[in-house]
């Protein structure tokens, strides 16, 4: 059987690479995109979310807006990374499908109360605020979800937005906190494994070289973002942070990890957004979260080649 997700999202030249892989593997059914303001506002969230749906074709997934602000902070976004659109870099049209009138998290307390339980996992790539506020609604649904696989925090990459926290988390801590504290399953991807998927010269190539829409956009989407990559970490090219969830709900035979205590520091002005992952075992803390720390980069690339192609 496929599995049934949501992706909640806030697209992100990153975050349209992983909708786009979910998209292409019928291995995943993808129940809605319910989108929040993060990488850049809520009203670009949501538009970018149906424009990644229609390049694809798949004008059949709803899409839901969510919440327009962390739950307790101002919202902080990230134009310098993401551009002025949050998915500058290709020339995609406006979207014509239309939003959902559900507020998105309506949608995800009424699909986790529809399907059996246990049989949804949710796939946050942004900021938890929609899932936190889901959770804080209708806490019946908690016990109901399947798992969690998020991309977000770091451990030894440490913050890629403060020195001590990488931006998902950092938006909106509150939300963070609850989450990893809710029980549900949790498989986390942080910048420690988000930063060996990196989209080089060749790779990038290679999916420019599909030569369908899909391929050359994803090309023009990392073309746009590595930019930022290159002069701030000096890297070989753009870490591909998003797809990571996605990639592993396919292979998760090509991940590996530590199941660890994770927890979120929401008050300290230095390292506020701080994911603490207890990696040796030193607090005695119960773990909580299945930490990802490696990946095989060569197959990562190869899969999502592959799946791109079929878009």
């Amino acid at each position: 059987m496929a599995r049934r997700i949501i992706i909640d999202t806030d697209p992100g030249q990153d975050d349209a690479v992983a909708i786009l892989l979910a998209l292409a593997s019928p291995e995943i059914e993808l129940l809605g995109l319910t989108a929040v303001a993060g990488n850049v506002p809520l009203h670009l969230t949501s538009r970018n979310a149906r424009m990644v749906c229609e390049l694809a074709g798949r004008t059949d997934i709803p899409v839901f807006a969510g919440c327009d602000a962390p739950l307790e902070r101002k919202l902080v976004t990230a134009e310098h990374v993401h551009g002025k659109s949050g998915l500058d870099g290709p020339d995609l049209p406006e979207p014509t499908m239309a939003l959902q009138d559900r507020h998105a998290v309506d949608f995800i307390i009424d699909t986790l109360r529809a399907e059996p339980a246990g049989t949804v996992t949710l796939c946050p790539l942004g900021p938890l605020t929609n899932i936190a506020s889901a959770f804080r609604r209708a806490p019946d649904i908690i016990d109901r979800v399947q798992e969690i696989v998020l991309m977000g925090g770091a451990y030894f990459e440490v913050g890629n937005y403060t020195p001590a926290a990488e931006f998902n988390i950092y938006v909106d801590p509150e939300a963070a906190a609850e989450v990893f504290a809710s029980g549900i399953p949790l498989v986390v991807m942080p910048l420690d494994v988000t930063h060996k998927a990196l989209v080089t010269g060749p790779r990038n190539e290679a999916i420019r070289a599909l030569g369908t829409p899909v391929g050359k956009a994803v090309a023009e989407m990392t073309d746009f973002f590595e930019r930022f990559d290159l002069e701030k970490y000096g890297s070989a090219g753009a870490p591909l942070h998003d797809p990571c969830v996605t990639a592993y709900l396919l292979k998760p035979e090509i991940f590996s990890g530590r199941h660890i205590n994770v927890e979120i520091e929401t008050v300290s002005e230095l390292t506020l957004g701080m994911t603490v992952a207890d990696w040796w075992g030193v607090s005695g803390r119960a773990p909580n979260a299945t930490f990802i720390g490696d990946l095989d980069s060569d197959a990562f690339f190869t899969l999502l080649t592959e799946r791109l192609a079929k878009l």
